[in-house]
This record gives C-alpha cells, sequence and structure tokens, in this order.
C-alpha cells in the first residue's frame, strides 16, 4: 500500500511540475507572438511608409501634382473671370 502511496505522490508532483512548465511556455508563447505581432506591424509600417515616399518623390508623382496644380490654377483663374 505504501508504495502505491509513493507512486500516487510522485504521479501528482510530475503532473504538477509538468503543468507548471507548460503555463511557462504558454506565457512564453503568448509574448513571443506579441512581439511577432509588433515587428510585423512595424515592418509593415516602414514599408508603406517607404512606397509613399517613393512615389511621392517619383517622376509620375511629380508630374501629376504639377498638373492639378496647373488645372486648379487654370479653374480659379477662369471661375474669377466668370465673376468680374
Amino acid at each position: 500500500m505504501r508504495l502505491y502511496l509513493a507512486v500516487a505522490v510522485l504521479m501528482l508532483a510530475f503532473v504538477a511540475y509538468t503543468e507548471a512548465q507548460d503555463d511557462s511556455s504558454f506565457t512564453d508563447k503568448f509574448d513571443r507572438f506579441g512581439q511577432k505581432l509588433t515587428e510585423i506591424g512595424q515592418s509593415l509600417a516602414e514599408k508603406t511608409k517607404t512606397a509613399f515616399d517613393d512615389m511621392h518623390n517619383s517622376e509620375f508623382g511629380t508630374s501629376t501634382r504639377n498638373w492639378f496644380s496647373d488645372a486648379f490654377e487654370k479653374m480659379k483663374a477662369k471661375f474669377g473671370e466668370m465673376s468680374q
């Protein structure tokens, strides 16, 4: 009977020990998951910012902005002529 009791106590101790390790590994996994999400978010933000900067500084972006500025100035001039 003592042998069964000792084995049962050892099994309970082993179960408690493994559950304690699982909890810490779960929290570690959760922390790593949070860090990965943060890294993904930061890299996505950097890539998006770089893409917008590249588009803004490209020849297409510059010519498009100039075209819109010229068109807006022409439209303002037309409305100015019409209101006088």
